[in-house]
């Protein structure tokens, strides 16, 4: 069993990964989503797990990256997607660059949060 863990009071490290666990090569929550034609995309694994709960199609990247092996996976299970990323700088920047990567396959739009805002931090 790998288990995967997240600092509460924002300590570093962040996020605790198993040894040898490659994130790019995954997508998070992808197992939960199932046959459906547009997914949320969000960063971190809290958001995924809050936006899911609140009973829409959501996966995470567990990072604001895109990897060739990520996009593979979302373009080929899905028509469209929504980036609901963080509203920090690294998430706005992450939109930005994704918005146009992703618009050459499949479209694509944005949700934007205020700044310092997370997707986690929503009320459902």
């Amino acid at each position: 069993m790998r288990v995967a863990g997240r600092s509460i009071d924002d300590s570093e490290p962040k996020y605790k990964l198993p040894a040898g666990f490659r994130k790019s090569l995954e997508v998070f929550n992808l197992h939960r989503v199932g046959e459906c034609e547009r997914v949320i995309v969000v960063e971190g694994f809290f958001d995924c797990m809050k936006v899911h709960q609140a009973g829409f199609p959501c996966v995470a990247l567990m990072g604001s990256a895109l990897s060739v092996e990520q996009e593979e996976t979302l373009f080929r299970r899905f028509k469209r997607i929504i980036l609901f990323l963080d509203g920090d700088d690294a998430g706005r920047k992450a939109t930005n660059e994704l918005l146009v990567e992703i618009w050459k396959h499949v479209p694509c739009i944005a949700l934007v949060l205020a700044d310092g805002s997370q997707p986690d931090q929503m009320s459902s």
